[in-house]
């Protein structure tokens, strides 16, 4: 929706200067109830403000039903909205600021454009499908879903508007009598029984609005919206133009009973097929500013490494010398991935971009030992390749795998296997308990430590063979965590037991100082175990380091705020700051014990539920809706903010010159670690059960500047990390 000369139905409403502490420049829009702004905020960010015009600003009702708007667009994922930065419902004049997302409206769009093509249809009737299915899983029915509330932002639709939106748990009531909504575009309940509309009354809009993109008019198309009121109830709609191939489904969506309406999950079942193709993937600008020098070069890791989840080298931990004995073999075949997205103002076409693949053989194991089997797809000069497998032949779920003793280690529910990066190829199998896996195995010790992400018996493995070289059945624990070359146990009761890793044998067990039941966390290269507990009412935190080898804290500190850790390098400490709702990260924390120094960076909009990755000072943030947020420690401020598209994503890795996500379809997202911009992503590869959403997303490999990620059909897979516009 692009910036107007302030001009509405109501000019008394776009007075105000400021709306809280944001500068309003240009109308975006108007209507009955406010009108809509571009604005800045103090640091610069551009947001969308609604103001609510006077009149109703004294209107009691009104005033509640504002209030549940700010609190329904709130609970919604940002993946398919616009999320909420700030909000004043009970000022003089109640306003609501939003992220302001750059695009058309689909009304702006079908006007200027006309009808859109069937490929475009199905992925505008996806994207849409996912949004609705998360803005009912939050208990919000929307009920005014209808072109001029749809964004089509770069990276896909984007509901808006959640006015007149009502929780299912919300005491608000409408009115005897009051019909709320735009007849077109509500459904039959509406009319009848208003006070019993639910998530189904949002799949008939979304029907309705089909037929509105396909051909320019409605289902049900009358100048009068009392004619059109009684045909959305008694007649058949018109679908006269939409295409043959979703016909049946807007069909289904615009039944009269609610009862026989598809739900957002069976519409992405129904579109999963030829959304697997490509209307699945984010859309990326075909002409883009080639990188400078400096960022299209490898980047060296650091002396300190690469910190992130245990051993997984979340940051681009790659050897300098290559593996011995790793065949070579050609250059990997190239072929095409087909991609569908929006840009600002039009409809882009299918680009068709070459991206490195390799299609694997898909593999079985045979027996315990299997021996090396046959390469799964072509490697690269240094041991690392271009390939996809499936090495797992049974069991469900995303592997999860991390890079170390030279050999990708993966994890699926019943078995630990070990593949060769240059080809793909398996390279040992080990079976264990068939339980859900939210961690891959990782070395400590000089061993494979296979199951550290459940607890009971311990054992180890030998990197090269999978052969097992110690078990032990230990003493009853709840939590256990591989640090240098220790595993620290932790009971109930606050006893902590340090084991060799590499021997089995209990080395000390004893209770930390100031720490009630200490569950660490702890990072790749960086020697500390690290604990952390509430300090009084919650709103400082004390952090101690703990030598794992002998259990003696190293150091203490009390900080202010509910931190959690989630990596080290340089002798810091990052932490992120959490707030009382969801987990949302409010702010990034860098701790130095050495100076004591800590330096804090508070988050213009906050993450919801993020994940977080680490490399050199910069910290990344993953949230629950697709942002992904870039804060430079060294400079003291957020570097960029990026929404991605996606529902959710893993937690983040870096090799310097890219930052790495896996999607919850099994694509592999590459964004410019500068720029914050999408360069690249991998095809979906979708399973058997791809309409629930995974436990775990496993975090992307660099390693040997190439990128390794597991997906949800089993495969594992590598892509080159020197260019993802290549993938």
């Amino acid at each position: 929706m692009a910036p107007q000369p302030n001009a509405g139905a109501d000019a008394e409403a776009e007075l105000p200067e400021y709306a809280g502490h944001y500068r309003l420049e240009s109308c975006l829009g108007s209507g009955g109830m406010g009108v809509v702004h571009l604005a800045r905020s103090t640091s610069g960010m551009r947001v969308a403000v609604k103001v609510v015009h006077a009149s109703y600003a004294r209107d009691p009702e009104f005033r509640g039903r504002f209030r549940q708007e700010v609190a329904a667009a709130r609970r919604v994922s940002g993946a398919f909205t616009a999320p909420v930065v700030d909000a004043d419902p009970d000022g003089g004049r109640p306003w609501m600021a939003t992220l302001y997302i750059p695009g058309p409206t689909l009304s702006e769009q079908v006007k200027r454009n006309g009808p859109m093509a069937p490929d475009q249809l199905r992925r505008l009737m996806a994207g849409l499908a996912e949004a609705l299915r998360d803005i009912h899983r939050v208990g919000v029915v929307h009920r005014d879903l209808k072109p001029s509330n749809v964004l089509l932002a770069e990276d896909g639709p984007k509901v808006i508007d959640f006015g007149i939106s009502r929780p299912k748990d919300s005491e608000l009531r409408t009115e005897t009598g009051k019909l709320i909504g735009t007849p077109p575009f509500m459904a039959p309940e509406q009319f009848r029984r208003p006070r019993e509309v639910g998530p189904a009354a949002d799949v008939f809009a979304l029907g309705s609005l089909m037929v509105h993109a396909a051909t320019g008019r409605g289902p049900f198309d009358s100048d009068s919206p009392y004619v059109v009121a009684y045909q959305v109830v008694h007649d058949e709609p018109d679908l006269t133009g939409v295409p043959e191939t979703l016909a049946p489904l807007v069909l289904r969506c615009l039944a009269k009973e609610p009862g026989d309406r598809p739900t957002p999950d069976e519409l992405m079942r129904e579109l999963r097929s030829a959304a697997a193709a490509y209307d699945t993937q984010v859309f990326i600008p075909a002409q883009r500013v080639q990188p400078a020098q400096e960022e299209a070069g490898v980047v060296a890791p650091q002396a300190s490494g690469a910190p992130g989840a245990r051993e997984d080298p979340a940051v681009g931990e790659a050897p300098a010398e290559s593996a011995p004995g790793r065949r070579r073999a050609d250059p990997p075949a190239r072929w095409s991935v087909r991609r569908l997205g929006w840009r600002t103002g039009l409809v882009a076409g299918v680009v068709s971009l070459a991206v490195l693949g390799g299609l694997a053989s898909v593999q079985v194991f045979g027996g315990a030992d299997a021996a090396r089997k046959a390469p799964a797809g072509r490697s690269a000069p240094g041991g690392f390749g271009v390939w996809e497998a499936a090495p797992a032949s049974r069991g469900g779920g995303m592997p999860q795998c991390s890079y170390a003793a030279r050999v990708l280690l993966c994890a699926r529910p019943g078995v630990v296997f070990a593949l060769d990066p240059a080809d793909g190829g398996t390279l040992w199998r080990h079976e264990v308990e068939e339980t859900t896996r939210s961690e891959p195995p990782v070395v400590s010790g000089g061993l494979v430590q296979p199951s550290l992400d459940r607890t009971g018996t311990l054992e180890a493995l030998d990197p090269a063979t999978g052969r097992q070289v110690w078990q032990e059945d230990v003493p009853e624990y709840d939590g256990v965590r591989a640090a240098g070359d220790t595993l620290l146990l932790t009971r109930s009761d606050g006893t902590v037991t340090g084991v060799d890793s590499a021997s089995g044998d209990v080395e000390w067990s004893h209770r930390i100082p100031r720490q009630a039941v200490p569950y660490f966390s702890s990072f790749a290269q960086d020697p500390w175990a690290y604990a952390v507990s509430a300090v009084g009412d919650g709103n400082r935190t004390r952090v101690t380091a703990v030598d794992p080898a002998t259990g003696d804290v190293r150091w203490d500190a009390e900080l202010a705020g509910a931190l959690t850790p989630v990596g080290a390098a340089d002798g810091s400490v990052y932490l992120v700051a959490g707030g009382a709702v969801y987990g949302d990260v409010k702010a990034v924390v860098r701790y130095t014990p050495g100076t004591g120094d800590v330096r804090r960076v508070r988050l213009p909009v906050p993450v919801a539920q993020a994940e977080a990755g680490v490399h050199g000072d910069t910290v990344y943030l993953m949230g629950a809706g697709g942002s992904l947020v870039a804060v430079d420690m060294s400079a003291g401020k957020q570097r960029w903010r990026l929404e991605t598209g996606v529902s959710r994503g893993s937690a983040p890795a870096s090799d310097g010159r890219h930052v790495y996500v896996t999607a919850p379809d099994g694509r592999l997202l590459g964004v410019d670690a500068r720029a914050g911009r999408l360069l690249g992503q991998t095809r979906p590869r979708l399973g058997a059960e791809s309409d629930r959403v995974p436990p775990a997303l496993p975090r992307p490999v660099p390693a040997g500047g190439h990128v390794y990620a597991g997906a949800p059909d089993g495969t594992v897979f590598g892509v080159a990390g020197l260019d993802p516009a290549d993938w």
